[in-house]
């Protein structure tokens, strides 16, 4: 054999990645990718962290419509949509499923133990039952959680910080898409004496029920803690932030979104960047990884937000303790 002609084979060697299972399988088929949210379309917070995991598996190599196909669905918070669009997924047979919420999880949980599923967003995923062993999960799902159910303490603590004539809160939630609510009551009930609170928990389906919510509270001097929504609030969140704006009532969420889109505060980790997260175990497992390998993993970066303009609008004074450690939209 010629030189160059050794040559060339050496380079066309050398270009050629090793293919592992499921990519020799895009020899004969293309790689897919099914993802199950908890939102609706045109949600723009939702629609950003989707944008999120397309760009992590972009910076992976993996480009939509050309080596791997992506199917979204966009059920909404409702368990029985969602329920349906997790079968016809499953049906379609892709090599890995990403889900964003407790319920979605759930949904695709039940629609199959084979195929892997890369959970974002959760709510303690032990304390629903969705995972037994966090280093070493032994079905099909792994993933990223947010917070702990003892998170609610926080937020209550630093919605009385930022408001400390209230004397009562309510953590608002959907019974629906946010079944782990009763975890964080639970333990909101342990942080009442020493915050000097009384807590109850409000849960609400409807745009009208989250406004008598918000009305009662205005009649009661009481603050409201938005639990993680599972995709509910999503669609109800620029109502909310105006008739909490209206009634003069303080509240907190748990994601950054709404303090930046008009809130009072948020305070919780960067679920943007559990999508990227998302997106490294999604392209492990289409390389081949087995979900064993792949631990659960929990946020450890938290970050507090403060709207300012909000705040002096409830005519709240932002205390120091609050602003050394927060970034302030103003």
């Amino acid at each position: 054999m010629r030189r160059r002609e050794f040559m060339s084979l050496v380079g066309a060697a050398a270009a050629c990645p090793v293919l592992t299972p499921l990519l020799a399988k895009a020899q004969d088929r293309m790689p897919s990718v099914g993802v199950l949210t908890g939102n609706v379309v045109g949600d723009p917070g939702a629609q950003m962290r989707v944008d999120a995991l397309r760009q992590g598996l972009a910076d992976r190599g993996w480009i939509a419509n050309q080596n791997f196909k992506l199917d979204v669905r966009w059920p909404g918070p409702s368990p029985a949509q969602q329920e349906v669009q997790a079968r016809e997924l499953v049906a379609g047979a892709p090599d890995v499923l990403f889900s964003t919420s407790t319920s979605t999880t759930r949904a695709l949980r039940d629609a199959t133990q084979s195929i892997p599923i890369i959970f974002v967003g959760l709510s303690d995923p032990v304390g629903t039952g969705l995972v037994v062993n966090l280093a070493r999960p032994n079905g099909n799902l792994t993933g990223f959680s947010l917070y702990e159910h003892s998170m609610s303490g926080k937020w209550l603590s630093l919605l009385k910080d930022m408001a400390p004539g209230m004397g009562s809160a309510a953590l608002l939630f959907n019974p629906e898409s946010a079944p782990y609510a009763p975890f964080y009551l639970q333990a909101a009930h342990q942080m009442e004496n020493r915050l000097g609170l009384k807590v109850t928990g409000a849960g609400v389906r409807t745009g009208t029920e989250i406004a008598a919510v918000i009305e009662a509270a205005a009649r009661d001097g009481s603050g409201l803690v938005v639990l993680p929504d599972g995709g509910f609030f999503g669609t109800q969140s620029q109502m909310t932030i105006a008739l909490l704006a209206q009634r003069r009532v303080p509240a907190i969420f748990a994601v950054r979104f709404y303090a930046v889109n008009g809130g009072l505060m948020s305070y919780g980790a960067d679920l943007t960047q559990q999508f990227r997260d998302g997106a490294v175990y999604v392209d492990r497992v289409l390389r081949g990884a087995e979900i064993r390998t792949l631990p659960v993993q929990f946020a450890t970066r938290f970050e507090l937000v403060i709207n300012t303009k909000t705040a002096h609008a409830l005519g709240l004074t932002v205390p120091n303790r609050l602003l050394l450690d927060a970034e302030l939209i103003e």
